[in-house]
């Protein structure tokens, strides 16, 4: 049982549209209990939209919890547990930037904050873009912004964008084209 906890009782704190809290109690390791309260949430998905000019298609747009607007690449929960995750990458792609792309490729996954949350994002690069309208949910507000890809690599070392995932997706993105003209 080293590094594992065995679940002896749970309970839904909270139950929200978009996420639930839960605390549960746990037994350690060394048979002694503690408790462990999380977030319980779908996942979500981050895709860097690539234009024939190395741009990437950024959305500025207004976070809440942080009182201010942050630059981020697309992204967007899965609907539910039994959503596809490539499926949910295209459509908010399109609902945010009114782009669709040619060629999508997965970039893997990651676990924003597994301290406290189930929620992994799973990451796309597309390319080969074609363009028609946005179509927003009814809540959301946001400008699409055009960033050269290196001015968007400088801007993650300099702390421009703060964003998680997309300083991971940028990073990863460029690194993985860097090496394109090896093979």
């Amino acid at each position: 049982m080293h590094l594992d906890e065995k679940t002896k009782d749970s309970s839904v704190v909270y139950d929200g549209k978009i996420f639930k809290i839960k605390k549960d109690t746990v037994i350690l390791e060394d048979n002694s209990e503690a408790v462990r309260e999380f977030v319980v949430h779908h996942g979500g998905v981050c895709v860097l939209p690539l234009t024939e000019n190395n741009e990437i298609l950024m959305v500025k747009q207004y976070r809440y919890p942080l009182g201010e607007a942050t630059l981020e690449v697309p992204a967007g929960k899965l609907n539910g547990p039994g959503e596809d995750h490539f499926e949910a990458g295209k459509r908010e792609l399109l609902e945010e930037t009114g782009a669709a792309a040619e060629n999508i490729e997965y970039l893997g996954e990651i676990y924003p904050i597994p301290a406290y949350t189930t929620e992994i994002i799973h990451m796309y690069l597309a390319r080969g873009l074609s363009f028609s309208s946005q179509n927003l949910d009814e809540d959301e507000f946001l400008d699409v912004v055009r960033i050269p890809f290196e001015e968007a690599l400088k801007m993650v070392m300099d702390g421009t964008i703060k964003d998680s995932k997309t300083m991971i997706i940028i990073m990863k993105a460029w690194i993985m084209l860097s090496g394109e003209g090896d093979k």
